[in-house]
């Protein structure tokens, strides 16, 4: 069964399941819950709309591939596309949203690497999966570690849309002067 959510001009689609939504989102993840290899998946599916892309361009990426199909015909891509920004916005927000336990105990440091693989076309339904590849703690805060991932996201045909590295600080349970 899928439950389809109205999230302003976007459409987010959860896969069907014993658990829905928010329930389904695990528990908040400290640093010491990390490990390589630790897998991730987005929980929902958000549906990208000629209308949503619009008004992203407008405020954020005024061009006219992203502004207006009767323009976008004369770019190099020939038809309305998403902004690259508008795609990692939303991956983002379905790394916040996922399995992968963020929920407010980290700070992003740094993308080390973004690629646009593939276009984001009207309809296109995207989801994102990532994985864990380096934790390490810190001299310089005891409280806190480094996590770098890698996210991926689809769309709905299993294409690659976008690739990034990210590296985040992330609160210990406890501090070891705690213990």
């Amino acid at each position: 069964m899928n439950h389809d959510l109205e999230v302003g001009a976007a459409v987010a689609t959860r896969p069907g399941g014993p658990q829905q939504g928010a329930a389904a989102r695990s528990s908040t993840r400290y640093f010491e819950d990390f490990t390589v290899g630790l897998r991730f998946a987005s929980l929902e599916a958000v549906t990208v709309t000629a209308e949503r892309i619009k008004s992203f361009a407008a405020e954020f990426d005024p061009q006219p591939s992203h502004l207006d199909e009767h323009a976008a015909r004369e770019t190099l891509l020939g038809e309305l596309v998403a902004s690259g920004w508008h795609t990692a916005a939303v991956a983002m927000r379905l790394i916040v949203e996922s399995d992968f336990g963020l929920s407010g105990q980290v700070a992003g440091l740094e993308i080390e690497s973004m690629k646009w693989v593939r276009a984001v076309r009207p309809g296109d339904r995207l989801r994102v999966e990532g994985i864990v590849t380096e934790v390490r703690s810190l001299r310089s805060r005891v409280d806190s570690g480094l996590v770098k991932f890698r996210a991926t996201a689809y769309n709905q045909r299993d294409e690659v849309v976008l690739d990034a590295g990210h590296v985040i600080i992330v609160h210990r349970r406890a501090t070891p002067a705690s213990k």
